[in-house]
């Protein structure tokens, strides 16, 4: 099952402490990874893709088996980017194109709020961090 999004805005959690764009402290996490390969390489990969080159990096998984590691990793459900660390710990908006590949604006950015306004783009919320 795909975690990609197309033409799609995922706003911050509502409950998000961070009032901007902030860069994870800490190296390696998964928080850290996604954003460094979105502002590294923004809109080069969809969700999934995303998804499986962070799981790559954290797990010193060879680039010859990642066609293993992906029918491993999506042989089972996994989480889509609204419950990403950027949405609901760090302040960021993940935008997916029209062909479903992503790129991160800072809550503070005129990009992020131009985003979560357009009419030709879905906008969803991030996962809230809370229940209550």
């Amino acid at each position: 099952m795909s975690t990609n999004y197309v033409n799609t805005f995922i706003t911050a959690a509502a409950d998000c402490k961070a009032k901007a764009g902030t860069v994870p402290s800490k190296a390696g996490t998964i928080g850290a990874l996604q954003l460094s390969l979105l502002l590294e390489r923004p809109y080069a990969l969809t969700s999934d893709e995303l998804l499986l080159e962070v799981h790559m990096i954290r797990n010193g998984i060879p680039p010859e088996e990642r066609e293993a590691a992906c029918a491993r990793l999506f042989g089972k459900p996994q989480a889509c980017l609204r419950a990403s660390p950027l949405v609901k710990q760090y302040g960021w908006g993940l935008h997916h194109d029209g062909d479903g590949r992503v790129a991160a604006y800072g809550t503070e950015s005129d990009a992020y709020r131009d985003l979560s306004r357009r009419s030709d783009v879905s906008v969803v919320a991030g996962m809230r961090n809370s229940r209550g």
